[in-house]
This record gives structure tokens, sequence and C-alpha cells, in this order.
């Protein structure tokens, strides 16, 4: 690797730490505003989660050299990759701001129905049902590419997508309960996690 490529690899590398911080900070300030009643809780959702943390912990543990590609490749598609991983990052964390934000109160980790609740649509929530996982898989994805082995990034990435499913189907159960009619109304019109390009 050039002084250029490995430039913006440590680049890359502190955009993705920030966006880390900034990651701790939404879901911090969050949980702060977050209603602490709750009518109905799924704690199922809680395994989901487990599954999630254990993907984050298999990227920031079984890194490679510090500024070294994932993969072989050309300088080109390394300055390719490192600009993609920043935009993930960044976009991921725009994501989770936006969806957090929606909720407001509403807001938590683990999937409940509080007092009062509402169907959120917009934002984010008109794009993906669930954009805050959404979100969190992006920042997992952009971790990956930035510092771990690409063996721990597709283990990573199956752990977290079973966790995510665990924790949406948790997620929905509640909803389809609180909402039915409306909330299979909103599930035919938006996809679950990853969004329709058209």
């Amino acid at each position: 690797m050039g002084l250029s490529s490995s430039l913006l690899a440590e680049i890359t590398d502190v955009v993705v730490a920030v966006c880390w911080i900034l990651f701790a900070v939404i879901f911090f300030v969050g949980k702060k505003g977050a209603s602490r009643s709750d009518t109905k809780r799924a704690t199922s959702s809680l395994l989901g989660l487990l599954l999630q943390c254990m993907a984050y912990a298999a990227v920031w543990i079984f890194r490679r050299a510090y500024f070294t590609p994932l993969v072989s490749m050309s300088n080109i598609a390394g300055v390719s990759v490192a600009i993609v991983t920043m935009a993930i990052a960044i976009g991921s964390i725009w994501f989770c701001l936006a969806a957090v934000r929606a909720l407001g109160r509403q807001w938590a980790l683990e999937a409940r129905v509080i007092e009062g609740h509402e169907l959120i649509k917009q934002g984010p929530y008109s794009v993906v049902r669930n954009p805050i996982y959404l979100g969190m898989f992006g920042l997992l994805v952009a971790t990956g590419l930035a510092i771990s082995r690409w063996e721990a990034l597709v283990a990573a990435v199956v752990l977290f997508l079973a966790g995510n499913e665990i924790r949406i189907r948790s997620e929905e159960k509640l909803l389809r309960e609180a909402f039915g009619a409306q909330f299979e109304d909103y599930a035919r019109r938006v996809p679950a996690f990853f969004p329709r390009l058209f």
C-alpha cells in the first residue's frame, strides 16, 4: 500500500470510530427521552440483541493488521472500498438518528408497546419498518470493511442477521397485536429490513 492508501485507511478507521461514538451518543440520548412505562414487552427480542452484540464483538475482536486491505486489491479498488465504507458508516448513523428521533419516547432496546403507542410510518420508517436495525447493520458492515478479517465479517453478518430476524419477529408480533389491520397495511407497503430499490 502506498502512502496515500495508508492515509486513506487511517481516515476510514477514524470515520468509523467517530461513527461508533455517535452511535453510542444517539442511544444514550434516545434512552433518556424514552418512556419508562410499557403495556407489553417481548423479552424474546433480547436473544436477538445478544446475537447482534456477538456480531459486533466478532468484527472488533478478529481484526486484521492496522491499515491493511480486507483482501488483496488494486489501489483504485482500495480507494473505492474506503469511500464506500465511510459512506455506509455515515449513512448508517444518520439513519439511526433519524429513526430514534421519529420514535421519540417510544424508543427502547427491547421490543415493547407503551401506553398511547403510535405506529410510526414517516421519515426512515417510510423506507423500511426497522430502520434502526438497518443502521446497526450498516455500521457492522462498515466496521468489518475497515478493520476486520473477511472471515470475521462473514460470520458477523450471519450472526447479526439471525439476531435481527428474532428481534423483528418479536417486535412485529407486538405491533400486529396492537395495531391489527393498520400494521398489516403498513407491512404490505414497506419492507421489513432491506429497502426496495424500485
